[in-house]
């Protein structure tokens, strides 16, 4: 069976689907979630509950991959995550892969390929990181902007690691990080070799999901941030930096109340959807599965129906 491929949006429900697929397949899953890869951070990032069973983490006796074995110091990239799959489908070279989660990044990497970009320097990085502590991220962003005005505009000014990355691109290379993309960024994957299944809520549906969620795990994943700053971890820690944390922290500090901070991480959570929504709609090859209520979601139907497409 070919692996198959289950994106879209966060909150949308790929984890539930993705263990009824590995459990009628007999199959295991492999995540691609740029956050549930930190031990520690738990709830705040939906994290499936399971256990370690001969070296490997475990739900309900399926083995989910590529979850909860980093330190939260450490960082991952989709190059990083390319390398891990290439262990995983040697390891299993023969069992049916379900590969789940939001970062688009991550599958079109593996699945489509990625470019060959050059490496940061530790000149570059001082550079970039004196620039932010002088301007603050907006005043990087800023910087961007003058000199890679597509890639500014496809990136929230609050995220200062994609910020400095393209910055750093165009420092080491002269032209801007947009121009460096080749034809692989805008191919589609083969049908011969996945199946991809896009999970395509109805907006409002998918957003009420989303602000559920944040209220159900907004406590626990403030308790995951203070359990680590009391610990010494800066905030700046890379987990700590991971969709949610951050305003966690604000709460922690008295910055937001307790209403401000689960709205502000509800917005982000909402508008972060859209962006994963933009990306994962250039897979027109996809399999499209519309949802517009939780009656729908019926995950041994649709698994039924996915794994009759991935023979």
């Amino acid at each position: 069976m070919k692996p198959i491929v289950l994106c879209g949006p966060t909150a949308s429900g790929k984890t539930e689907l993705a263990l009824e697929l590995a459990r009628q397949a007999g199959g295991i899953v492999v995540s691609a979630d740029s956050r549930q890869v930190y031990k520690r951070l738990t709830i705040g990032t939906a994290k499936p509950l399971g256990t370690y069973q001969n070296g490997s983490y475990t739900v309900d006796k399926i083995p989910y991959l590529l979850v909860d074995f980093l330190e939260v110091t450490d960082g991952f990239n989709a190059g990083a995550f390319r390398t891990q799959v290439d262990k995983i489908r040697a390891q299993f070279p023969n069992t049916p892969l379900i590969f789940a989660g939001g970062t688009g990044m991550y599958l079109h990497a593996y699945f489509v390929g990625m470019d060959e970009l050059p490496a940061g320097t530790a000149h570059t990085r001082e550079y970039l990181t004196s620039l932010l502590k002088a301007q603050g991220k907006e005043g990087l962003h800023k910087a961007l902007a003058e000199k890679d005005p597509v890639s500014a505009a496809n990136i929230p000014i609050g995220n200062v690691q994609r910020t400095m990355r393209a910055l750093e691109l165009y420092l080491l290379t002269g032209k801007p990080a947009s121009e460096l993309k080749s034809g692989t960024f805008f191919q589609l994957p083969d049908e011969t070799k996945s199946l991809w299944v896009y999970l395509d809520w109805d907006k409002d549906a998918q957003n009420d999901r989303i602000n559920r969620r944040t209220e159900q795990i907004f406590d626990g994943m403030t308790e995951e941030a203070r359990q680590l700053l009391a610990e010494g971890y800066a905030e700046d820690t890379p987990a700590l930096k991971s969709l949610g944390y951050p305003q966690a922290i604000s709460f922690l500090k008295g910055e937001l109340s307790r209403a401000q901070a689960v709205e502000r991480v509800a917005t982000l959570t909402r508008q972060y959807a859209k962006r994963q929504r933009t990306w994962f709609n250039r897979y027109k090859n996809a399999l499209r599965i519309s949802l517009q209520n939780p009656q729908d979601f019926d995950t041994q139907k649709l698994a039924r129906e996915i794994l009759s497409r991935a023979k």
